[in-house]
């Protein structure tokens, strides 16, 4: 029970990292209004100091940890699949909220239909596991 806890804190963080490292990038580009693409050298510089993108990479280390002890007892034929699909449904649905990202039809279908392969995966596990 508490690797399968460890594996949903593994890709909340990760989805969160996500997030926060988008938040920060946006905030770099909104500092070079009218430019095709901010320069790479300019990027880098502004990344290091973006508490968001600092915050992002906070979360990516706490996934790793988290998501490392989860697989010391859970399969990772079962794991990854879980961590990545849910991951990307917790992305798709906090772009929409936090960023106003628009949702089409499809896309929420698509989250559907993911999110019912996870639970077929997820209900394999608990017979494994």
């Amino acid at each position: 029970m508490i690797h399968t806890l460890a594996l949903v804190v593994a890709l909340v963080l990760n989805a969160t990292a996500n997030l926060m490292i988008r938040a920060g990038a946006k905030g770099i580009a909104a500092k070079h209004p009218g430019e095709a693409a901010v320069p790479l050298l300019a990027a880098l510089k502004a990344a290091v100091v973006n508490p968001w993108i600092i915050g992002g990479v906070v979360c990516f280390a706490l996934n790793l940890a988290a998501y490392s002890y989860a697989l010391t007892k859970l399969p990772v034929s079962t794991a990854y699949p879980i961590m990545v699909s849910v991951g990307y449904a917790i992305i798709v649905c906090g772009a929409a909220v936090w960023f106003s990202e628009k949702l089409s039809p499809w896309q929420i279908v698509g989250v559907v239909v993911i999110l019912t392969g996870v639970w077929l995966v997820a209900s394999g596990m608990v017979k494994t596991a």
